[in-house]
This record gives structure tokens, C-alpha cells and sequence, in this order.
């Protein structure tokens, strides 16, 4: 369990159903050619997820002292892990997920996309020992690695089987998947900004310098129902505009993405305690999981439409 805590496997578990999602109820049911084997896909999955592992880790190693302070109960690193041990995880899951970014390229013949990976390596090991703690900096680099763990799946599967011959059904695909990073990005940024409001009174005892802490609660509510009502019309305007005439997509839309968004925007206005805070956050975890599982009812809406 200690291991599961240091690699904080619920948001790695999140990311792998989020590309095997995208991959085996989107791109084969839309019968286009792809570039990589199941086999190789997975290793790409493997990847990802080796990466952000190497992420959490660390996190963990560089907030152990903020943590024996926070909750020293559930601190692993210091505690149940020793800070070596830690930093071998670290160089271990980093070494194995840029490795396999560089043999994916090579399968590819693009080994110049190999610079993804280590680029996503750089940042999640410069937002844990320097940005972390600046306000936006931070959550911009995680709201950012989401969408680069969605257009990898573009870059590494649908490109570089993209011909002549297929480039505009192709094209669609690939065009959805830009689509999908640019909405991970918005929803991602929005549950940071939100957890800034969350994690307040923690922050201000470490001293930490976030939004919340800078801003104050008001005025970070203010900014975070204003962005949630710029993600509502950004929904609506996709679903008129390329949606409208796929009835079991809207229904599905506005059933499990516009209406817990709405329910998210008005109960943040009163919300204050603690766990009113927590109920929002589980809130924005249904969008995230619901806006995946999405792009599947797209495809089955498309086939018996």
C-alpha cells in the first residue's frame, strides 16, 4: 500500500483507462489505419504512466517536510520509504518511461518525437522542486501534461499512418484528439485553480503562495465560477456547432458534464467547510471520468445515428 501511496496510483490509474479508452472505444471503432500494435500501444500506456509515476515520487520527496507537518500520519516518504529509496524509485520509473518513448519513436520511424517524453519528464521534475508553490505556474504544467498525455496518442497512432489516401478521416481523428487535449487542459486547470480554495488553510501555515493564499477565498471563488462558466459555454458551443444532430450526445453532455458543472459553479458560491470543498472535488471527478467514457458515446452515437 505504502508504494501505491508514493506513486499516487488513483490519477495514474485515471490516465491509463484515459488512453485505453481513447484507443480501444474510439480510434478501432472508428476502423481507421493506426501506427502502433496493441503491444506497442501498451508499451506507449506504460510509458505515460511510468513517467507520471516518476512525477509523484517526486512530489512526495520534495513535500516530505510539508507533509510531517500536514499529515504526518500518512507521510511515506521519510516514513515508511526512505528518501534514497524514493529517489531510485524516481530515476527507475523516469528511465523506463523515457526509454520506452525513445524505442515507440524509433517503431515510428519519428525519433525526434523521443524529445515528448523527456520533455514531460523535465516538467513534472521542475513543477515539483520550483513552480509547484508559484500560483498558476504549477497547475498551467499539470492542465498541460494532460493534454500532452492525450495528443501523444495523436502523434504516436494516428500521424505517421496518415496518407494520402486516408488523410481526411484521419484528419477528423486527429482533430478530435486536439479537441479533447484542449478540453483536458480547461478541466484540469479548473480542478487546480479549485484546489487552491481546498488546501487554503494548509497553505497559508507552510507559507505557500497560491491563489487562494494571494487572492483570498472571494475573489479566488470569483475567478474559478467564471472559469467554470467559460468551460460550460465552450460545451455547449462544441455540441451546437459539431454535436447537435447526435441526440444520445447531447443528452449524454448535458447529463453528465454541462449539469455537474452547473451543480459545481452554484454550490462553490456557499461552500466553505471542508467537506463542501471535498463534495465539489469529487464533483470535478465525475466530469473528468464522464468527459473520457465520452468520446466512446460519440462513435456509438455516430454508427446508429
Amino acid at each position: 500500500m505504502k508504494y501505491l501511496q508514493l506513486i499516487r496510483f488513483q490519477n495514474l490509474l485515471l490516465l491509463a483507462f484515459m488512453q485505453l479508452v481513447i484507443r480501444y472505444l474510439f480510434l478501432t471503432q472508428s476502423y481507421i489505419d493506426l501506427a502502433l500494435t496493441d503491444i506497442n500501444y501498451l508499451l506507449l500506456v506504460v510509458s505515460t504512466v511510468c513517467i507520471a509515476a516518476g512525477g509523484a515520487v517526486m512530489q512526495h520527496i520534495v513535500n516530505q517536510d510539508d507533509d510531517e507537518i500536514i499529515q504526518p500520519q500518512k507521510r511515506v516518504v521519510g516514513n515508511t520509504i526512505s528518501e534514497a529509496a524514493a529517489y531510485n524509485w524516481y530515476i527507475g520509473f523516469t528511465i523506463i518511461g523515457v526509454g520506452l518513448g525513445f524505442y515507440l519513436a524509433n517503431v515510428i520511424y519519428k525519433p525526434t518525437f523521443a524529445s515528448l517524453f523527456i520533455l514531460v519528464a523535465t516538467l513534472l521534475y521542475v513543477k515539483a522542486t520550483n513552480f509547484n508553490r508559484i500560483p498558476i505556474i504549477g497547475s498551467l504544467i499539470s492542465a498541460l501534461l494532460t493534454a500532452i498525455s492525450i495528443l501523444v496518442i495523436a502523434l504516436f497512432d494516428v500521424y505517421p499512418a496518415t496518407d494520402a489516401a486516408n488523410k481526411i478521416r484521419m484528419g477528423e481523428a486527429f482533430g478530435i484528439l486536439v479537441d479533447y487535449a484542449v478540453f483536458g487542459f480547461f478541466l484540469v486547470l479548473l480542478f487546480e485553480i479549485f484546489s487552491t480554495l481546498k488546501h487554503k488553510q494548509n497553505d497559508e501555515m507552510l507559507g505557500n503562495t497560491t491563489l487562494a493564499t494571494r487572492l483570498g477565498i472571494t475573489k479566488t471563488k470569483i475567478i474559478t465560477g467564471l472559469f467554470t462558466a467559460v468551460l460550460i459555454a465552450l460545451i455547449l458551443y462544441y455540441c451546437k456547432v459539431f454535436l447537435f444532430e447526435l441526440t444520445l450526445v447531447l443528452y449524454y453532455t448535458l447529463l453528465t458534464l454541462v449539469g455537474p458543472l452547473l451543480f459545481f459553479g452554484l454550490k462553490l458560491i456557499g461552500s466553505s467547510t471542508l467537506n463542501e470543498f471535498k463534495i465539489l472535488e469529487r464533483t470535478l471527478y465525475f466530469v473528468m471520468v464522464f468527459s473520457i467514457l465520452s468520446i466512446a458515446v460519440i462513435v456509438y452515437n455516430l454508427k446508429h445515428a
